[in-house]
């Protein structure tokens, strides 16, 4: 399995494939079975790497509400 940082990287990369207003969470980024892989520690590591990582970079997506369950979306600017 791969680290946490692997994981933001991966997750970071598979966004150059959205499209402009775009919203989504960060495990849409993944497989199904790939995000089921993932430990759930480091599943909310990820959550909040990537949300610090959106808020300190210069991005296209914005952090929007969450969903009822806690998740944060994102959009695509």
């Amino acid at each position: 399995m791969l680290d946490v940082n692997e994981l933001l990287a991966l997750a970071i990369k598979e966004t150059e494939k959205l499209e402009v207003d775009e919203v989504f969470l960060v495990k849409d980024l993944f497989k199904g079975y790939e995000w089921n892989r993932i430990p759930r520690n480091d599943r909310l590591l990820l959550g909040t790497l990537f949300l610090n990582r959106v808020n300190k970079k210069e991005t296209s997506i914005r952090p929007i509400e969450k969903t009822s369950s806690g998740q944060q979306r994102y959009k695509v600017k």
